[in-house]
């Protein structure tokens, strides 16, 4: 049975946007990671206006994130004072980003604009996630240690002023690279409709240096804040958030990151760490595709709505 969407003025099958709002949960239980830079593009490909999909995608990330960040909550896997100092910083960047947003809204260069960053971000972070994970194993399999992810090595982050200890994930370092990193994922949330744990997580692996199973529970945390607020400000300066979309995509999101996250606690750091980067590779050549591809409609005028 298909639904009209009132934002999107578009009908769509109830089933399948459920089907994908579980599938996209499953996957943030498992990673630790909102969704966001899944479920965007696919949206996208579905046919929902780009405008609408980044807006309502965020909202579609708080619902699920903050059933799964009760879920590592009763688990013990959550650094509240370390995701209270990103939350706090990522308020401020989703500011920045809504307005960028409303800018490029105002240009009609919205749609190149979400896409060309997305083959870009997902391109880059992708590549560096799987070289760092195929060194990894290579270094396990010749017996030699693995470089990257000790808690107690000293690099140049130990030298910044302002530091603080957060007892959770076993740190005393600055406080400045928890700040920056999450404002820079509070605009990605409000420019890219993501979550942004996609960048998060392999940042607090690898520049932090927190152990991976508390970095899953506090990417959610973060991203649970982050996301909401998005989700008021595009509703109240771009009207761009289809309600209707939000409340299926929450419900099939809710189920499936429940059981995302029992089948991911099975998986070791460095196995999670690898299928993320094939993850988040294939989305991002998914959506360098859609530049080359001949649409279907040549001259669609769906991307100045």
């Amino acid at each position: 049975m298909e639904i009209y969407l009132p934002i999107a003025q578009m009908s769509v099958h109830w089933l399948i946007v459920l089907g994908l709002g579980f599938g996209v949960g499953f996957l943030s239980g498992v990673f630790g990671i909102g969704g966001g830079f899944l479920l965007t593009p696919v949206l996208i490909f579905y046919g929902i206006p780009p405008g609408v999909a980044v807006a309502t995608t965020a909202s579609q990330i708080a619902g699920v994130t903050f059933s799964g960040v009760l879920t590592h909550w009763k688990r013990g896997t959550v650094d509240f004072k370390m995701g209270l100092v990103m939350v706090i910083a990522g308020l401020v960047g989703s500011a920045a980003g809504v307005w960028i947003f409303a800018v490029l809204r105002r240009m009609g260069q919205v749609e190149f604009g979400v896409q060309a960053s997305y083959v870009i971000l997902l391109g880059s972070v992708g590549a560096m996630m799987l070289n760092e994970s195929i060194r990894t194993w290579r270094a396990r399999k010749e017996g030699r240690p693995s470089h990257g992810r000790s808690s107690g090595q000293h690099h140049w982050i130990h030298g910044l002023p302002l530091k603080m200890r957060f007892r959770q994930s076993r740190l005393y370092i600055s406080a400045i690279p928890p700040v920056v990193l999450g404002f820079i994922v509070g605009v990605l949330s409000a420019v890219l409709g993501v979550g942004g744990a996609f960048l998060m997580v392999p940042a607090m692996i690898y520049m932090l240096r927190m152990p991976t199973n508390v970095v899953v529970g506090t990417s959610m945390f973060q991203v649970l804040f982050v996301s909401a607020s998005t989700t008021i400000l595009h509703a109240v300066d771009n009207f761009t958030v289809d309600v209707v979309l939000g409340m299926i995509l929450i419900l099939g999101g809710v189920f499936g990151v429940q059981f995302g996250v029992r089948w991911g606690a099975k998986l070791r750091g460095e196995e999670l760490r690898f299928l993320m980067a094939l993850l988040v590779l294939a989305v991002g050549i998914g959506m360098a595709l859609q530049f080359v591809l001949r649409p279907e409609d040549v001259y669609s005028l769906s991307g100045l709505s």
